[in-house]
């Protein structure tokens, strides 16, 4: 992503190297997530097809 240059090289060599640390906490969290909501998604009942149908008025007899 990063050209490798002086400037770049010393500010990784104070700093550490913060895209990386970035991409590895995103990465992480994205983890995390998708097991907290793994089970949550499989728990529910599903829900009913025709829920945002609109309802038919009752028919005239």
């Amino acid at each position: 992503m990063f050209q490798q240059t002086p400037v770049y090289d010393r500010l990784v060599a104070e700093r550490g190297d913060i895209p990386v640390q970035v991409r590895g906490e995103a990465d992480r969290i994205q983890r995390d997530l998708a097991q907290v909501l793994r089970p949550a998604s499989t728990s529910q009942p599903s829900t009913p097809q025709d829920v945002f149908e609109p309802k038919q008025p009752p028919s005239a007899r």
